[in-house]
């Protein structure tokens, strides 16, 4: 007995798991084949991507599924709850981080479209933002509409989370498929925006910015709505406790996070950008 409990401890025994070298052998895969497919270094070399992005996606679900695991074992104790709360906001500032890079290349463009410095720039969008024969799409149509979901969706997972906090398992229930279906409905939206969009990605820095910063962030968002949907399978599992819902918790945290970018997109690149 002394040596059992001698040997508890707050920390969580991990047991050795191919998911870390998996994940980035595909990861490799993945962006490798997308460089090669780019350039067209290799025919067909979308296979390779494709190998990388399937390998990609079978670690993210086995993986998941074993912290889940670890979840409803109790191995999650108040000291790794912490390690894990860490190691997401760390993933959520490099997320951070990642749209920045393109907050910068937009701003760097608009703010300075005559740069005496960037000849070649100010040849190929006339000195002016938006580029010359750029038609910017309207941001009180589409864009507001998408802003109004996805601050409504801000609003269901709270309320979903708030209600688990008080043991109203239906009102976590609803507010989980209510941010689900704000979630597919943005993502529906928005692809009907970019196939009716007035400019195209390739030809003209404006498309390619437009396209690969809210392209990006409507990924984001396709992640997020299927993060929450394991939330609601979980949810009507009943894995989830007012004590113990860290997967919930950390599925809201990523979806504000996603919140508050497009509104960001909003402000700077519909609204001022035009």
């Amino acid at each position: 007995m002394a040596e059992a409990e001698s040997s508890r401890h707050e920390y969580q025994s991990i047991e050795l798991s191919p998911w870390p070298i998996r994940g980035g052998i595909s990861a490799l895969l993945m962006a490798s084949g997308l460089i090669i497919w780019i350039y067209q270094l290799m025919s067909p070399a979308w296979i390779v991507w494709a190998l990388g992005a399937l390998g990609v996606a079978g670690t993210m679900v086995g993986w998941w599924r074993d912290v889940i695991r670890e979840a409803e074992d109790h191995e999650h104790t108040p000291v790794v709850q912490l390690s894990l709360r860490y190691g997401m906001i760390l993933f959520i500032c490099s997320e951070v981080m990642f749209f920045v890079a393109w907050f910068w290349a937009y701003f760097n463009t608009a703010l300075f479209p005559a740069d005496a410095q960037q000849i070649i720039r100010d040849q190929v969008i006339g000195g002016q933002w938006p580029p010359q024969g750029i038609v910017t799409s309207n941001p009180w149509a589409l864009p507001l509409l998408m802003t109004g979901i996805l601050l409504s969706s801000a609003g269901t997972v709270t309320w979903a989370h708030h209600s688990l906090l008080k043991g109203n398992r239906r009102g976590l229930k609803i507010g989980l498929i209510c941010t689900v279906l704000l979630g597919i409905t943005f993502t529906c939206v928005q692809a009907h925006e970019f196939l009716t969009a007035p400019f195209n990605y390739a030809g003209n820095v404006y498309g390619g910015i437009f396209f690969m910063a809210t392209g990006f962030h409507g990924a984001h968002v396709i992640i997020g709505t299927i993060f929450l949907t394991v939330c609601l399978g979980r949810a009507f599992a009943g894995q989830f406790t007012p004590q113990e819902h860290l997967g919930l918790i950390f599925a809201s945290w990523y979806w504000h996070f996603v919140d508050v970018v497009w509104l960001f997109l909003f402000a700077f690149v519909y609204v001022w950008g035009t």
